[in-house]
C-alpha cells in the first residue's frame, strides 16, 4: 500500500463484513439474470428458484429494496421503446412511465453543497491531507466512504472480500495522504447518503472534490442531473463549454471518486447504452433501478 496510514492493523480489510442474507446480494443475482436473459423473459418463479427464495419472498424483498417489482425492472431493461427514448435523450423516468411504471408524485434528490479543493492538493497527490475512512453496508453492496474535515471526498462500492482492493484503488488516487480508519467520522455520511428521508435542502451534504480543473467541471455538471434523468457524455461536454471533449468527459466520469452522490451513473453513451462503470455495470443498473423506484 503506497498511501501512508495511521491506524492499527485493519481486520475489516480481510474479512467479509456483509451480514448473512444481504438484500443486495440477492438483488444483484436477480439483476444479472434479468440483464443477461431478458430476451427469454424469465418468470418470477425462475428468478426466485435461482436465488433460493419463494416467489412471494422474492417479490417482497425486491420491491422493498427497489420500490419496483422484478417484473417492473424486467420491463425497464427489455422494451426497445425504452431504449429508443433513452437514445433520443428522454429522461429515464419518462422511459419508465412509457413502459407502465407509475409516475412520480414529486422528485426526490440528494441535496449537495460542494467545493473544489485547491489544485495543489491534487497535484501533490494528497500530501498534507488527512482522510478518515470506513466501510458501511449499503443498498448497493459494501460502501467505502472517505471524508476530510471539509466533507465527503470518496465513495466507492465493492463486493464481499474485495475491501482491501477497494481501499487500494481509492487511496491510490491520493497516495500521499494520511488515512485513518474512523467509523465515527464516516457514519453520519453513510446514514445520510443512503436514506432518502434524510435528503433535505436545509441540511445539504458537504462534498469536497479533489481532481484536475477539467474533472471538477465535469463532476459539477454531473451534480446538475436530476434523479430519474440521464445525460450523454456529449451533452455534458457541451454543458461545460467543451463540445468536442465527449471522450475526455467519459474519462472524467470514470475517474469520479464520489460515486452515487456525484451521479456518474446517470451519464450514458450517445447511443443511450449503459457503458462501462468503474464499480460494475450490474451495480450501475441497480442504482438506476433503485432511483426509478424512489421517484415512482
Amino acid at each position: 500500500m503506497n498511501a501512508r496510514t495511521q491506524m492499527k492493523p485493519v481486520p475489516v480489510l480481510e474479512r467479509d463484513i456483509t451480514p448473512q442474507g444481504s438484500d443486495y446480494e440477492i438483488v444483484r443475482q436477480v439483476i444479472e439474470k434479468i440483464s443477461l436473459e431478458y430476451r427469454d423473459q424469465p418468470s418470477l418463479e425462475e428468478l426466485a428458484a435461482d436465488v433460493g427464495e419463494t416467489p412471494t419472498g422474492l417479490q417482497k424483498l425486491f420491491t422493498r429494496w427497489a420500490g419496483l417489482s422484478p417484473k417492473g425492472f424486467l420491463q425497464a431493461v427489455t422494451l426497445d421503446h425504452a431504449r429508443r427514448l433513452l437514445e433520443s435523450g428522454a429522461p429515464l423516468l419518462e422511459a419508465s412511465m412509457e413502459v407502465g411504471m407509475s409516475g412520480p408524485a414529486r422528485l426526490h434528490d440528494l441535496f449537495v453543497t460542494h467545493e473544489a479543493m485547491s489544485p495543489g492538493a491534487y497535484k501533490n497527490r494528497g500530501e498534507g491531507l488527512t482522510i478518515n475512512y470506513g466501510y458501511h453496508v449499503s443498498p448497493f453492496g459494501i460502501a467505502l466512504i472517505m471524508v476530510t474535515d471539509r466533507g465527503l471526498a470518496g465513495l466507492s462500492f465493492n463486493d464481499p472480500g474485495d475491501e482491501k482492493a477497494a481501499f487500494d484503488d481509492m487511496a491510490g488516487r491520493w497516495p500521499n495522504a494520511t488515512y485513518i480508519e474512523d467509523m465515527a467520522a464516516i457514519l453520519p455520511y453513510a446514514q445520510r447518503i443512503f436514506d432518502p428521508s434524510r435528503w433535505r435542502a436545509d441540511q445539504p451534504l458537504r462534498v469536497v472534490m479533489i481532481g484536475t480543473d477539467f474533472q471538477v467541471r465535469v463532476w459539477e455538471a454531473l451534480l446538475s442531473i436530476p434523479m430519474g434523468t440521464a445525460r450523454t457524455y456529449s451533452d455534458l461536454a457541451g454543458q461545460i463549454g467543451e463540445p468536442k471533449a465527449s471522450r475526455a468527459v467519459g474519462a472524467a466520469c470514470g475517474a469520479n471518486p464520489i460515486s452515487f452522490v456525484v451521479p456518474c451513473h446517470r451519464a450514458l453513451a450517445k447511443s443511450g447504452a449503459l457503458t462501462g462503470y468503474h464499480w460494475g455495470l450490474t451495480r450501475k443498473r441497480a442504482i438506476l433501478g433503485w432511483e426509478a423506484g424512489q421517484v415512482a
